[in-house]
């Protein structure tokens, strides 16, 4: 029987990429969603991936979203917390409801969504939770306080799963992706592109969302069993640490 694996903001850009890659690596793929339901179906149609709706950032959503996934697909071998928000404003313009809803999706969602599965993957005695951080949880951005911290934050609860979930047959990793060709990068224009993003870029080019989702699928599979407590950079020599 194939493992099932489940995306949390699954049917749109780097998520649905990740999906994709993990049905075609043999996953039973759950994709969740938050809002655009045009999307989600024209992606379910597309790729014939299960899809279903909830907010990461309810804990009690999370709980009853994950337990219509193991009814319906079984119970989750692999978590990918993908879903992220910007609400970008330098600090001194952000207000609370900037911050926490920032907060609520792309941190607090990673402890909703975990801690729905972790119970059920240490009894199996086996798990990949995989967590989408960024580069600029890495090295800090302007404009981006609240984006940052939680993508920060994201690094850190990761070691601490790591290592609570090790001698489980359970690993814990981050990809932290620099600039991506996804729909809302590639529209940004042309000239600010090409001398703002990727003129920083080492390699010269933006990412593929292809590439994103390839890491994921190895750090999701039994071959990735020593791998845990790490953060995978894909950002083309961008930033190094």
């Amino acid at each position: 029987m194939s493992r099932v694996a489940l995306v949390t903001g699954g049917t749109r850009g780097i998520g649905a990429a990740i999906s994709i890659a993990l049905k075609k690596a043999g996953y039973n793929v759950a994709s969740s969603y938050a809002g655009n339901d045009e999307a989600a179906q024209k992606f379910r149609d597309e790729n014939k991936i299960a899809v279903f709706k909830w907010d990461v950032g309810d804990f009690d959503a999370c709980q009853e979203g994950i337990a219509q996934v193991e009814k319906e697909l079984g119970a989750i071998d692999v978590l990918v917390n993908n879903a992220g928000i910007t609400r970008d404003t330098t600090l001194h313009k952000m207000d609370q409801a900037k911050w926490q809803a920032v907060m609520d999706t792309n941190l607090t969602s990673l402890f909703n969504m975990t801690r729905g599965v972790i119970d059920g993957m240490r009894e199996r005695k086996y798990g990949r939770v995989i967590s989408i951080s960024s580069i600029n949880g890495q090295k800090g951005q302007f404009g981006q306080a609240n984006y940052a911290a939680a993508k920060a934050g994201v690094i850190g609860f990761t070691k601490s799963v790591a290592q609570e979930n090790a001698n489980k047959g359970i690993t814990a990793n981050v990809v932290a992706p620099g600039y991506i060709g996804t729909e809302m990068v590639r529209a940004v224009p042309e000239e600010i592109l090409n001398s703002k993003i990727i003129s920083q870029i080492p390699v010269g080019r933006l990412g593929e969302p292809e590439e994103v989702a390839d890491c994921v699928v190895f750090l999701a599979s039994e071959k990735s069993g020593f791998v845990t407590g790490s953060t995978l950079s894909v950002n083309g020599g961008q930033y190094m640490d």
